[in-house]
């Protein structure tokens, strides 16, 4: 029974040694996700935002604040209606319904190209689009490979005031 006490002992000892060399600096480091994700907040044929971030709260203000600018609109008309996360290989879909309204739909989390390109088909072969236009693509790493439009990455956080 001593021996099993003792092993234990040292056991307990070996798994504390990591948290008892950490400086107290390491801890206070922050470090990002690896990924970023989309948000989109769109106010129905009248606005759109689409911000790319690593936290779903900072990109989605990012989205509103596009589309209430974008729209004249206020923020409860820009709600977010999208956040997709990790991103992925992205597109932004005009679609048009026979009966006249439009919006924007986005294909997001494809692993390469091609699988985008592969929803994309399925998603504009809907009886009921009059319209299905690909109106912009991102790689996955955000940046935008097709078409033309406001650079949806989230703005520098402001330097600190000394």
């Amino acid at each position: 029974m001593f021996r099993i006490s003792i092993f234990a002992a040292a056991v307990l000892g070996l798994l504390a040694m990591p948290v008892l060399a950490q400086d107290e600096e390491a801890v206070d480091n922050f470090v990002l996700p690896a990924f970023n994700g989309i948000a989109v907040s769109q106010a129905p044929e009248a606005g759109l935002g689409v911000c790319f971030g690593p936290f779903a709260s900072d990109a989605m203000d990012c989205a509103v604040a596009q589309c209430v600018q974008q729209s004249g609109l206020g923020p409860d008309e820009c709600a977010p209606n999208l956040w997709c996360y990790p991103a992925g290989w992205v597109a932004d879909l005009f679609m048009q319904h026979s009966e006249g309204p439009h919006w924007h739909k986005f294909v997001c989390d494809q692993q390469d190209q091609v699988s985008l390109e592969a929803i994309v088909k399925t998603e504009c072969a809907k009886d009921y689009l009059t319209s299905c236009e690909v109106v912009r693509i991102w790689d996955n790493e955000g940046q935008q490979i097709f078409g033309e439009g406001a650079d949806p990455q989230l703005p520098e956080p402001p330097t600190a005031i000394e």
